[in-house]
């Protein structure tokens, strides 16, 4: 078995979604073979060597913990913790995995992206998504000092959260023509991805072929979701408080 996840956006400011988190990495995670969590883990992440911090720590160790029970973990960079790096990934005993990723298991193939790549529309998104990317500037921003990181990110938390009030529809959807040539190019795998924060199974009709695009639920703060493959098909399953079963 599989489970997919994406978009938790876990911070000190949404404790009953990291209550949500360790309680599933500590139950419902360990049934698996592997999880894929597919960007957007953290809400902000301003580098590793912010590891030790209280927060940052306990997640760290929780995944660490899931990881040594038998667990394969994989994580993808969001557009949130575009700076997790290979300190984070050892610490956490999981594995780094490129946008896009093909998975091939014995029975079926995926393509697992993130999601915003394809998110042209959104003109000024596209042009923060390559800024934050560069490696010159990634390698500037770690260069600056903790606190002064700190600040940088709170701001462009601020600004984020700005810009999504003022929008009716705060996240832009994948551009239809982008979406298809990029199932064309991945063999018309089942591509699961997040970013959105709209939920769905989409069916795309590419060159006379019918691909499945199933879209992952974001975290709040009494519910979650996991996307579940159990060799034989995909279905969503609810992540809920202990106390709520």
């Amino acid at each position: 078995m599989i489970l997919f996840i994406s978009d938790l956006h876990l911070s000190p400011r949404s404790p009953g979604a990291t209550r949500l988190f360790l309680e599933f990495l500590a139950g419902r995670a360990r049934q698996a073979e592997a999880l894929y969590i597919l960007g957007d883990l953290f809400e902000t992440w301003i580098g590793d060597d912010d590891i030790s911090d209280g927060y940052n720590a306990e997640i760290v160790a929780a995944l660490r913990s899931t990881a040594t029970a038998g667990v394969s973990i994989a994580v993808m960079h969001g557009n949130r913790d575009f700076l997790l790096g290979d300190d984070f990934a050892a610490a956490s005993g999981v594995r780094l995995i490129a946008d896009p990723y093909i998975l091939s298991t014995a029975e079926w193939q995926f393509v697992l992206a993130h999601g915003d790549a394809l998110c042209l529309d959104d003109a000024d998104y596209m042009r923060f998504r390559a800024q934050v990317r560069d490696p010159a500037w990634q390698a500037a921003l770690l260069a600056k000092p903790l606190a002064e990181r700190r600040t940088i990110a709170a701001h462009m938390r601020q600004v984020s959260e700005s810009s999504q009030r003022a929008r009716e529809q705060p996240y832009t959807d994948l551009q239809p023509a982008a979406t298809d040539d990029f199932l064309r190019e991945h063999g018309y795998a089942t591509f699961i991805h997040g970013h959105t924060h709209q939920p769905a199974k989409h069916d795309h009709i590419v060159d006379g072929i019918h691909v499945e695009r199933w879209v992952l639920a974001d975290w709040h703060e009494d519910r979650g979701e996991c996307l579940v493959w159990d060799g034989e098909a995909l279905r969503r399953e609810a992540v809920l408080p202990e106390n709520r079963g």
